[in-house]
This record gives C-alpha cells, structure tokens and sequence, in this order.
C-alpha cells in the first residue's frame, strides 16, 4: 500500500524531497481537450511560493513547472499529466548540526523509527515542499471546476490572537491572505515581535465553494465531507477540520441548527453545503487550524538517535506561520476532491436528473 497517490479516478501519484533534485506529480483520469498551458499552472504555483515576503520562509524558489506529458496544442490529451517542478535553492548545510537529533513536534522521529532511515534536509518527504505537486495538479482541477461554473476560494481568518472582524474570500490580495485589511497594521507588529524572537504561531483559514452541484459524494465511506476533511487533513501541520457552521453547534438548539427548508430554498447553511455526505446545492464551506511551525530558533528540548538529553536551535529559513502559504494549497485539496466526485457522479448517476425539489 502506498501513500503517495490521491484520489479515485482523478488521481495524483507525487515524488520529491524537499532537498532533492525534484519535485513531481503524475495526474491520472484527466479529461480530454480541457484547455490548459503552462501559465495556468504556474499561476497557481506562484501563489504558494516560498520568499514572497518577510513574513514567509526566504527559500528563494522559481518554483517553474515543466509540462512532461498530457498536453497538446494546448489542451488535455486524456493521457497522464506529467509535472515536474526542479529544487534550486536547497541548503542542506543548514540542517547538518541537526542530522543527528529530532526536532521537536516533528516527523523525523515517526519517519526514523518506521523507515529506519530518513532525509533530515528540510524534513525530506515530510516537508511542506511536496504541496507544490498538489498546487500544481489542483490549477488543472481548477480548470475542469471552472468549466463547470464552480468556484473554490481560500482564506485566513485567524492569525495567532488577531481576528478578522468580517471575510470576503473574493479579496485576498494583501500578504497575509488576510481579507479584513484593518489588521494589517496590527498584523505586521505581532509578525516584526516573532521574527526578533525567532517564535511562530498558527493559523485558521477557511475555503468556500460556491455552485456546487447537488449529488456529490457517496454513502457511506465516501462521503464528500469525509473526503474533504482527509484532503485538508494531509496538509502539513492541520490539527483541526470543521465542515459548516461548528462553532456554534454547541450553543445552537436543534430547531436553530436545522437548515429548514422553503420553497424558496434552504432558511439557513449550518450544515456547511453537504447532508448526509452528499453536496445540497448549497455552498459548501470548511475551515481548518494549522499549528504554530515547530522548526524555529527559540531554544528547546529534544533527543538525539541515542536517545540522549540535548538542546535544539533549528535554524535556517522558516515561516513564522506556516497558516499564510497554505491558502493555495487547500484550494488545490479541494478542487482535486471535487473533480474527483465530479467524475464519479458521471460514471453512476449519468442518466439521472439530480435536482433539488424548490427553484433556488
């Protein structure tokens, strides 16, 4: 069994370390003639670089892709995709004072005691540098949704203590993917304190999907939450997943909470667009927390491989919220879940009217 491929019938198969030669992704179950060029990848991938500003890790990367296969003349061939996205600005010197020790709160540990062996550069296969394949495979998803008429938009919300006072995922133009711009001068403070302290802190970001289709996903060990919540959940550092409204279904009653439904469509979306696994037509919204980044400069406690007491200073180049960079690659999880679900509705429902019973 293997952990290096995503998905049903869209599926991706990635390689790479984050020190190595490469990056890459093969993407399977394309289909045909979807117009795709370079461009509309590297689009996405330029949205998730790393270096962008001072509040994100200063590994300069191009991050440029290279189209192996899968594409002619501009469109889908209906054939594997094949990607590949070359490592420049590696520094693995950084990470030679710490081969022989674990960092805290890390996979090198996990990794060493399953393998017996691993790639202490940057974290190897665990680092966060695999997501650009997923952003990579995710622009082309993007391309198949929008062909469709559906959307996926990602956010931050949450920056450590600071909140956004309103969201309006349309505007995620500042640095921090940030929508609520009164922060921002509040934002660069708590940011300019971390990197003097070399500390960090986490995140919660958000991603609504408007015109979603009714009749995605499938019960019972398929369900499109399910699905969602596993692709959100392999992103580096999540600790957290929530479809719909979850912070108040502790305080909301059942008569609040239940999404009556008019003739005119549903009263309320607390359910986050999917009952019962299966999309309701309505947006389908989630939100997610990622941990403050645990390779920082700040002196801690840790273990070497003889399982003696030492002290760790990680340097190198970090983020002090990994929570920023992640905006492009939720977006990308969801859209590869989508299409995928969009795929498998064809193949079963094909001659099925799925529609809801009011007019929206």
């Amino acid at each position: 069994m293997s952990g290096n491929t995503f998905g049903k019938i869209f599926k991706i198969t990635t390689f790479g370390e984050s020190h190595g030669t490469a990056m890459g992704c093969i993407l399977d179950g394309c289909p045909p003639q979807i117009e795709l060029t370079k461009d509309d990848i590297q689009h996405e991938l330029d949205r998730r670089k790393p270096g962008q500003s001072d509040v994100t890790t200063q590994r300069k990367e191009d991050d440029a892709v290279e189209i192996l296969s899968g594409v002619f003349e501009g469109k889908t061939l209906g054939t594997p995709i094949g990607m590949i996205i070359y490592n420049k600005d590696q520094q693995s010197k950084d990470y030679s004072n710490i081969k022989d020790v674990f960092r805290p709160n890390h996979a090198d540990i996990t990794y060493q005691a399953k393998y017996g062996h691993r790639d202490y550069r940057g974290g190897g296969r665990a680092s966060a540098r695999e997501t650009a394949n997923w952003v990579a495979a995710g622009a082309i998803a993007k391309k198949i949704l929008q062909k469709e008429g559906i959307s996926v938009n990602g956010f931050v919300s949450e920056i450590g203590e600071i909140k956004a006072d309103s969201i309006n995922h349309m505007e995620t133009s500042n640095k921090y993917f940030f929508c609520d711009k009164s922060k921002l001068s509040e934002l660069d403070s708590m940011f300019n304190d971390l990197i003097e302290e070399g500390n960090s802190v986490g995140a919660k970001l958000g991603v609504v999907v408007e015109n979603c289709p009714v009749g995605l996903g499938d019960p019972v060990f398929e369900k499109l939450d399910a699905n969602l919540a596993k692709a959100i959940m392999t992103i580096n550092a999540v600790k957290s997943v929530s479809i719909g409204n979850a912070d108040d279904l502790l305080t909301l009653k059942g008569s609040e909470a239940r999404d009556e439904i008019t003739s005119s469509g549903y009263s309320s979306n607390n359910s986050g667009g999917i009952l019962g696994g299966i999309s309701n037509g309505d947006d389908i919204s989630l939100s997610f927390i990622i941990k403050p980044t645990s390779s920082i400069k700040t002196k801690g406690k840790t273990v070497n491989n003889q399982g003696e007491d030492v002290d760790i200073e990680v340097t190198g180049r970090h983020d002090p919220c990994v929570g920023i960079r992640a905006v492009p690659i939720a977006e990308a999880m969801v859209s590869l879940v989508l299409v995928d679900h969009l795929l498998i509705n064809k193949a079963q429902c094909a001659d099925i009217e799925q529609k809801l019973p009011f007019s929206e």
